[in-house]
């Protein structure tokens, strides 16, 4: 016997039953037993059985009723059948009604221990399915964001959190830090996955046709308005619509939104009809809508409406151990596209890349990655198959005419130039180099914080302090590619 099961044996010749009863308890299993349909009922509904064993006719009662009836109320069990009456034409029933085997009676009892093991082990295959089902429905919607970093992680458990809430969701970060993502993200973990997800860049529209664009408009309504045309409200009913660069949305535009997102209700342009619809609304914003509220750029009712739930993104630049996860991911979606077998990038180059201070973040990254593997001669990606920028040469005349050595000089991405510090202020120019040095002194000490902070002569606080302003206090980053 592989392991041990809890299991409720229902038949109605009792000295047989006990007997059975004895014996599964003496090879180490836990036996319940009943001698009626009713009886075996009560049983389920006060203990939960891996098991239920019993025989097709119990005092003039059909075992068939019970086979269904474990089969819709207690799913978690598992049937077997003994009859000493089996035809090949009652085994196809008892299998179709649910049942997982079929037993003829006498019992021999290593038939019965062998079907009892097959049972139990057919339990955990499906326990164990059902678990990794969950685990990827819990991914659903995820499976293209890609982080270990722990701000990211909190993210995924906030969307676990809000999926299903009606509420508005605003989410806000850098451009380039994957708010589409994360809105459809959101969409494919709710009950609203079966309807449609649109999605609007407001940014990309005057305000005269985004009104058209998100609540539609009739006949007539203005020159070249030749049919009627529903927006994308109305598309979005049931489902989820994205709103991105809500930022840019004129005062006018502010008001009707605010009426919509509180009532649900609308009239097209030029129409007169009030349209009602069931649209989750996730917006999405890089500006500080808070400071556009201080200075009355944005509507302050609005806001607060819209604010409900914030989902704040964190830059690439302080998630720098995501980096070789998306360069892989990346480097092999463009090796695939282009046909290619690529090695990946080596250890100076990895290191560049983790330096880098990505303003563009992961949208910029994945750009980088691609053009590296458009323009490499070879399978291995180093240094010199990044762009200038990364290198801190973007502008520089002069390094097309160095040598090797003195190229390789430049080679590090935190050399700076008249323009890599081009509308920065002194504070913003001088984080480069002092987070380079920052972070080669925590490497070279292994990231002992009192023996960095005596390298560099500086107190441990003001080293804490410095760290966190940097992003260099993530704890992941002491694990990632430090080449």
């Amino acid at each position: 016997m592989k392991d041990s099961a809890s299991i409720l044996l229902v038949d109605d010749d009792w000295h047989l039953v006990q007997s059975m009863a004895e014996w599964l308890r003496e090879i180490g299993h836990t036996v319940q037993v009943a001698d009626c349909i009713e009886g075996a009922k009560a049983s389920q509904d006060q203990t939960r059985f891996d098991l239920v064993i019993t025989d097709l006719r119990l005092q003039g009662e059909d075992g068939f009723e019970l086979i269904s009836h474990t089969r819709l109320r207690h799913p978690e069990s598992t049937v077997l059948v003994m009859t000493g009456y089996a035809t090949p034409d009652t085994a196809v029933e008892a299998i179709k009604a649910g049942a997982f085997d079929l037993l003829t009676k006498p019992l021999i009892d290593d038939e019965l221990s062998l079907a009892i093991d097959r049972a139990v082990s057919q339990r955990d295959i499906a326990l164990e399915n059902q678990q990794l089902r969950q685990r990827l429905d819990r991914r659903s919607g995820l499976e293209n964001i890609l982080s270990h970093d722990y701000r990211m992680l909190k993210i995924f458990d906030v969307i676990d959190s809000i999926a299903d809430a009606r509420a508005s969701i605003l989410i806000t970060g850098e451009n380039g830090t994957g708010k589409s993502m994360i809105a459809r993200a959101i969409h494919e973990r709710s009950q609203r996955r079966g309807n449609p997800f649109v999605e609007v860049a407001c940014g990309a529209l005057p305000d005269n046709l985004l009104e058209s664009e998100l609540f539609g408009h009739v006949k007539g309504a203005f020159t070249g308005a030749s049919v009627d045309r529903i927006g994308k409200f109305q598309l979005a009913d049931k489902g989820t619509l994205f709103l991105d660069e809500i930022g840019t949305a004129s005062t006018a535009m502010q008001v009707k939104l605010l009426r919509v997102l509180q009532e649900f209700q609308f009239e097209q342009l030029g129409g007169t009809r009030t349209h009602s619809v069931d649209t989750r609304v996730i917006l999405a914003t890089n500006d500080d809508l808070s400071k556009s509220v201080n200075e009355g750029r944005f509507r302050q009712d609005l806001y607060y409406r819209i604010n409900v739930v914030n989902i704040v993104l964190p830059s690439l630049r302080e998630r720098v151990g995501d980096i070789p996860l998306l360069v892989n991911h990346f480097l092999r979606e463009a090796a695939e596209t282009c046909g290619r077998e690529m090695d990946g990038f080596d250890q100076q180059a990895m290191a560049v890349l983790q330096s880098y201070r990505w303003p563009g973040n992961v949208r910029q990254l994945q750009n980088v990655v691609e053009r590296a593997v458009l323009l490499a001669r070879g399978d291995h990606l180093t240094v010199e198959d990044l762009p200038p920028e990364l290198l801190g040469r973007a502008a520089d005349p002069m390094a097309a005419s160095m040598g090797d050595g003195d190229s390789a000089m430049m080679m590090h991405p935190l050399t700076m130039t008249p323009t890599s510090f081009q509308g920065k202020s002194l504070r913003e120019a001088l984080e480069v180099p002092e987070r380079e040095i920052i972070l080669h002194s925590l490497r070279q000490h292994n990231w002992n914080r009192a023996a960095t902070a005596d390298a560099l002569e500086i107190n441990r606080t003001t080293l804490y302090k410095k760290m966190k302003r940097l992003a260099l206090d993530d704890p992941r980053l002491q694990f990632a590619y430090d080449g």
